[in-house]
């Protein structure tokens, strides 16, 4: 990088870095109002000193080079068009850290909504899903709430019937109570499924305004239904979502996979730790080990780091995962213990 300049590196020492931003214009987006994005980034590398000079930016300390990229990736964006939060200097910051690159992937843009508002991966795992989906016929995207896998398919199955690539989309889910039986709630059938496909007609009102949806739908171009809607059909040329599939019996995951027809392209979502489906037989349960080495089929796991709703839930969801990592060590060792008795 052409505008970063090591005045001084010695190993076992505090490094000092200077970073030469292209342009004044940059700088009042770069460092924030009242320099808060600059203070931010100095905030989360403890030890560092970061000075503004014209269009230069000094860091001092043992995190210098680090923290370079981090503007150097700042700048990159904002050449790119992208505005920068304090959210997404978050995001920055956690891709550098993690050795992958900001500017690559908060840059990919999958369309443009009705409002004109651009639908993009927010992280690193997201773009794997978006690209896995993209140039595959079977994709499952495994991960906790938050994590964008419903939306950014639902994103994906518009660009592809905009770009003619399908005839129709697809949104399905399996119909299973939590708390609340279908049996008690009031109207027809389809008034009693609303609320369980709820999410996936916002989810598609994200992507193009409300007449639009409407008319997708009388016209047949868009179809939201329960699972058990599949059974016996044949599903070509088609965008089909499967969301929650967690909540499928391996019978209903079984029948579901063979619906795909010729040009079609499908996404499963699921989150293995949320299983409601009676006796805990889920679908999703022992798929990928069977299901391995077929091609044209993919497995993206995304994590607490692709959650990208407010902060609160990837730290709700981290402290789930420490939980569960610690049965799964308790139950280790007891069978250690069991197996040397």
């Amino acid at each position: 990088m052409d505008w970063v300049e090591v005045t001084c590196s010695t190993p076992m020492e505090s490094t000092t870095l200077t970073v030469s931003v292209p342009g004044n214009d940059l700088m009042s987006d770069l460092v924030g109002e009242r320099d808060v994005l600059l203070r931010r980034v100095e905030g989360a590398f403890p030890g560092s000193a970061i000075h503004v000079r014209g269009n230069q930016i000094t860091i001092d300390g043992a995190h210098a080079a680090t923290v370079g990229t981090v503007f150097g990736e700042m700048v990159a964006l904002l050449q790119q068009g992208l505005t920068i939060d304090e959210r997404t200097l978050d995001r920055t910051i956690d891709m550098v850290r993690a050795d992958e690159r900001p500017s690559e992937v908060l840059t990919t843009e999958i369309l443009r909504t009705s409002r004109g508002k651009a639908v993009r991966p927010r992280s690193a795992g997201q773009k794997r899903y978006v690209e896995a989906v993209a140039d595959g016929i079977i994709t499952f995207g495994i991960g906790p709430a938050g994590t964008g896998k419903s939306w950014l398919a639902v994103a994906m199955a518009v660009r592809a019937l905009q770009a003619g690539q399908v005839d129709r989309i697809v949104l399905t889910r399996p119909l299973v109570e939590a708390g609340e039986r279908v049996g008690f709630l009031p109207g027809d059938l389809m008034a009693k499924v609303d609320p369980y496909l709820r999410p996936l007609y916002d989810a598609l009102f994200d992507m193009v305004d409300a007449e639009t949806a409407e008319r997708l739908v009388d016209r047949g171009q868009v179809e939201v239904a329960p699972l058990a809607f599949m059974r016996g059909r044949t599903l070509n040329n088609s965008f089909v979502i499967l969301d929650e599939a967690q909540n499928t019996t391996p019978e209903q995951m079984k029948m579901f996979l063979t619906r795909v027809g010729f040009g079609s392209r499908v996404v499963v979502t699921g989150d293995i730790s949320q299983v409601d489906v009676p006796g805990g037989r889920s679908g999703l349960g022992d798929l990928e080990q069977m299901l391995d080495g077929i091609d044209g089929l993919s497995f993206v796991h995304l994590n607490a780091r692709d959650v990208v709703r407010h902060r609160i839930v990837q730290d709700i969801v981290e402290a789930y995962d420490r939980k569960a990592a610690g049965h799964d060590l308790a139950r280790d060792d007891a069978d250690e213990r069991d197996g040397s008795s």
